[in-house]
């Protein structure tokens, strides 16, 4: 391998990274997590090692909707994982990144800035809305509407894609953490019980599944004592009704904000689902029934993303022509 590395792409999330290589596909999927010693506040695991609740230390996740949050933090973390897929401390490959529609300058500079900190040679940034669609199958070639729904850890957002550029974007503040939360809260409020986070992540990812119930294991507030329950799905997806709802409503202001052409295409073409919150079972249902027009969820909703990304890897070209995505 050149002393260059080879050229990448990375999807920067809030709960995952996930770096595709080019000719090798997806080859890091870790959680965006830094740990720190308590004691001396040094940076002491990244990744898997960090989220391990058993690892001790603090826990800290650099990454909000997108973009760095702490920036040092995340620096090091992506170098870190830049250093892995490469295993070479010298490596500077070129790297592909998504950029959230609702970004600013300054938030663009800072992504970028973080990216050649460390040690990308060059960076790439490509909106976060065509790269779900790309790595959703859609074909963004022709002038025709596609929308992309994409539900991640802290925020939905909604996007009109046409002609491989950005139409209309909405974006809502609730997001799969939002989900859990009110997972939690329907136990704790039928059963009295209490469920971690990672606990109601679990749920909603195994209730989009073909099971019509699911078992969990809470805890009780009071004895610190463990009891598993079972959960009818149905009731699962009520109990996240509301953020649900919320997102059903902001993309129907996206569709109202679009051409009336464009309107009609998504009559026909409709809408794809991706990232986590997809997975919840009922949520296309859902917004088939407020939208009027068909919904899917992408054949790899989690994947989304890094896969479009990948495919700007592959194909440096669709940078150039994609509105927005300038070096």
């Amino acid at each position: 391998m050149s002393i260059l590395g080879r050229d990448l792409a990375m999807d920067l999330g809030a709960a995952s990274t996930r770096i595709y290589l080019k000719r090798k596909g997806i080859v890091l999927d870790e959680p965006s997590a830094v740990m720190c010693d308590d004691r001396t506040g040094k940076v002491i695991r990244y990744g898997a090692e960090a989220a391990a609740p058993e690892a001790g230390g603090r826990t800290c996740w650099p990454v909000r909707d997108g973009l760095p949050a702490d920036a040092e933090l995340a620096r090091r973390m992506i170098r870190h994982f830049l250093r892995k897929v490469h295993w070479h401390p010298y490596a500077r490959p070129r790297v592909v990144m998504a950029l959230p529609g609702d970004s600013t300058p300054i938030d663009r500079a800072a992504l970028r800035d973080i990216a050649y900190e460390s040690d990308a040679r060059t960076v790439h940034l490509v909106p976060h809305a065509l790269a779900a669609g790309l790595g959703s199958g859609l074909t963004l070639t022709d002038r025709t509407g596609y929308m992309v729904i994409d539900i991640g850890t802290d925020a939905a957002r909604i996007a009109v894609l046409s002609g491989e550029s950005v139409v209309a974007t909405g974006s809502v503040p609730y997001g799969g953490r939002a989900v859990n939360r009110a997972i939690a809260r329907y136990v704790e409020h039928e059963h009295g019980l209490q469920l971690d986070d990672a606990e109601a992540e679990s749920a909603k990812r195994r209730a989009g599944g073909d099971d019509a119930e699911i078992v969990v294991t809470a805890r009780d507030p009071d004895t610190g004592g463990e009891h598993e329950l079972v959960l009818p799905v149905g009731r699962i997806f009520e109990a996240a009704r509301q953020p649900v709802d919320s997102i059903a409503r902001t993309a129907m202001e996206t569709v109202e904000r679009c051409p009336a052409e464009l309107a009609a295409d998504l009559g026909e073409r409709g809408a794809v689902l991706v990232g986590g919150g997809a997975l919840l079972r009922g949520l296309g249902h859902r917004l088939r029934e407020a939208l009027c027009m068909p919904v899917r969820r992408a054949e790899r909703p989690l994947e989304a993303v890094a896969l479009g990304l990948g495919r700007c890897v592959d194909e440096l070209g669709l940078i150039g022509r994609i509105r927005g995505g300038r070096p």
